[in-house]
């Protein structure tokens, strides 16, 4: 008998008196006529837990907080001046350029799940986490960058709460988001220590 088929055909009775642990069971034959039935759903399948106009709302509103993290990064790039501020704008630069990746896999999951990026200039700034914050000189950007990253850690990390294992590709996604927005607020203290006074 083969692994596959014993899997297929084992009853939910299978389990043994005094067993530790249920049998692992598919019902293979549910699975492909609902795998047909609703093809039009993509990777949506019955089995997906989280509501999805839910999750659609939050990775548009994340899509959102990455753009204006980019163009906050970027008009920091090159508004950028003074005592080390080459090294400065080019951390910024690498930032902005990570924050569209960003972008762009939002988008990407956003698509996956059948729904439309939301692009929308008017409502960017209403739909960002962080706030588009200028600066005023090089010290203020890298605190405005700084504060902008600590909002996205914990609105990623109430996100991912909220996911469990209701969604757990667009889960995975958001810890990889938050790994590097870790890294950038790590950066910006770095650069904020022994120039912030």
């Amino acid at each position: 008998m083969s692994k596959s088929s014993a899997v297929k055909t084992a009853p939910p009775q299978a389990k043994e008196a005094g067993s530790k642990s249920d049998p692992f069971v598919l019902d293979l034959e549910k699975i492909r006529a609902d795998a047909r039935q609703h093809m039009e759903d993509g990777p949506v399948t019955s089995s997906y837990g989280a509501d999805k106009e839910v999750v659609l709302q939050l990775l548009n509103d994340a899509l959102a907080t990455e753009i204006v993290c980019v163009l906050r990064y970027k008009r920091h790039h090159f508004m950028a001046k003074g005592i080390h501020s080459e090294a400065v704008a080019a951390e910024f630069a690498e930032h902005a350029a990570e924050e569209q990746e960003h972008a762009d896999t939002i988008a990407e999951r956003i698509v996956q799940l059948g729904g439309a990026p939301n692009f929308a200039p008017e409502s960017l700034k209403s739909r960002s986490h962080s706030e588009y914050k200028e600066g005023t000189d090089l010290i203020d950007m890298i605190r405005e960058n700084l504060i902008a990253e600590r909002i996205a850690i914990d609105t990623y990390r109430e996100i991912i709460r909220y996911l469990g294992d209701k969604d757990v590709t667009t889960r995975r996604m958001f810890e990889e988001i938050l790994a590097v927005e870790e890294e950038h607020a790590d950066d910006m203290a770095d650069l904020l220590e022994g120039r912030d006074g």
